[in-house]
């Protein structure tokens, strides 16, 4: 890796490997790195880690983290060494990316559709360590499926997805439900049916969730009464990062016990946010008793810093922060802490200061005259929704706290 030619990193002898870079001893308030620089910090990613084990573990129940967020292997293998099941996933490049970096399990919550990527996954089945799961909710895409691996004599294993009227993919009703059974059944040969998912991150209030988490314990208690299921125990997968606590306590009403395997499937809980998800976090702690016996949440892990460059005007500051760094669809960043260089520590960031307009790589800052902010102060901001500001970097630095670079996390995006 060539760190003059990623963003956000300091100066290091090219082709420098992560772990190397790691040991060079920058300092983020040192100005070791080049600003903006998106940083995750330690301590905090290892209690966001624990905290949502912890909590799917006390249902019982087991975790496949959704990678598209990060598309970090290094966070991957730290999630995997915590006890995660495996590793969701969106797209068959994610899946080669995963696997070229160890991950042995991936759920891909997709369908599969088109030759090359077929051939993708086709070509990672050649590894018999290897375990892949993907969705159908179509007769047509069991028929694509299967023509395709029965010409390689592959099988692939798949769950049914159940969805709802107007929503996303899955199945809307017991037609289309039976019409991917018969399908199904004509290629058993190469397609196996495993279980079943559903994703309810499109719905927004508790009562749609309550009632598609039923339904599909309804679909796969039928599935098992009807022995269609060729894995034991059965699937069953749902929950993002927004209901996860709602969808755990549908599934432990069912009590499966053995016969089924829940694994549940955030992705954005490692490093969490100040906006969407903090809100989530907000209604699950009021709501769930367990959330609440654990007595903490989930803290924000990712910060996006930035140079001051102007103040052009006595309530103006425009930073040196972008659409180009940061994610801007789901709330602008929020300034959470300042720093002059030569003072001990960051300081928090006056509760008035305003992103109010975002441009390519220019933040516009609302400040008050008497804020005493200058060129060269740095800010660091919390941001909402992480995986658009995961996906503007090649590299993050992790940083301990001391601010020191402890390690450097690299994405495949």
């Amino acid at each position: 890796m060539d760190a003059a030619l990623n963003k956000g990193l300091g100066f290091a002898k090219p082709s420098q490997e992560p772990e190397k870079i790691a040991k060079l001893g920058w300092n983020l308030l040192r100005e070791d790195l080049s600003l903006p620089t998106a940083v995750l910090y330690e301590g905090r990613l290892q209690h966001n880690l624990a905290w949502m084990q912890q909590f799917i573990a006390t249902y019982g129940m087991k975790q496949s983290p959704h990678g598209k967020t990060t598309m970090a292997p290094k966070l991957f293998a730290m999630q995997l060494a915590a006890g995660a099941w495996g590793i969701t996933l969106a797209t068959a490049h994610q899946t080669v990316v995963a696997h070229r970096h160890g991950v042995r399990r991936v759920l891909l919550a997709n369908q599969l559709v088109g030759k090359h990527n077929m051939a993708m996954i086709a070509r990672l089945l050649a590894d018999p360590a290897f375990e892949f799961y993907c969705l159908v909710d179509s007769a047509a895409s069991v028929e694509q499926l299967g023509a395709f691996f029965r010409e390689r004599n592959l099988r692939l294993r798949v769950l049914l997805e159940v969805g709802i009227l107007g929503g996303r993919t899955g199945v809307r009703d017991d037609a289309q439900l039976d019409a991917v059974l018969a399908a199904l059944s004509r290629w058993s040969g190469q397609i196996e049916l495993t279980g079943v998912e559903f994703f309810e991150g499109i719905l927004d209030n508790e009562s749609a969730v309550r009632e598609l988490a039923r339904r599909a314990v309804a679909v796969t208690q039928r599935l098992i009464k009807e022995k269609r299921l060729v894995r034991e125990p059965a699937l069953l997968t749902g929950a993002g990062s927004a209901w996860y606590d709602v969808v755990a306590e549908e599934f432990s009403v069912a009590k499966f016990g053995d016969a089924v395997e829940i694994i549940l499937r955030p992705g954005c809980y490692l490093a969490h946010d100040v906006g969407v998800y903090r809100e989530a976090q907000t209604r699950i702690l009021d709501r769930n008793p367990v959330a609440r016996a654990m007595r903490s949440g989930l803290l924000p892990a990712l910060q996006v810093w930035a140079y001051v460059h102007s103040v052009p005007e006595p309530e103006r500051a425009i930073v040196g922060l972008g659409k180009r760094d940061a994610a801007f669809d789901a709330g602008l960043p929020i300034a959470a802490l300042r720093f002059r260089p030569g003072d001990t520590a960051p300081k928090p960031a006056p509760a008035h200061w305003t992103v109010t307009k975002m441009m390519d790589q220019h933040a516009f800052l609302q400040i008050r005259p008497q804020d005493d902010l200058r060129v060269g102060d740095m800010i660091g901001f919390d941001i909402s929704h992480p995986c658009l500001t995961f996906d503007k970097w090649r590299v993050l630095p992790i940083v301990n706290a001391a601010y020191d670079v402890v390690d450097v996390v690299e994405t495949y995006f």
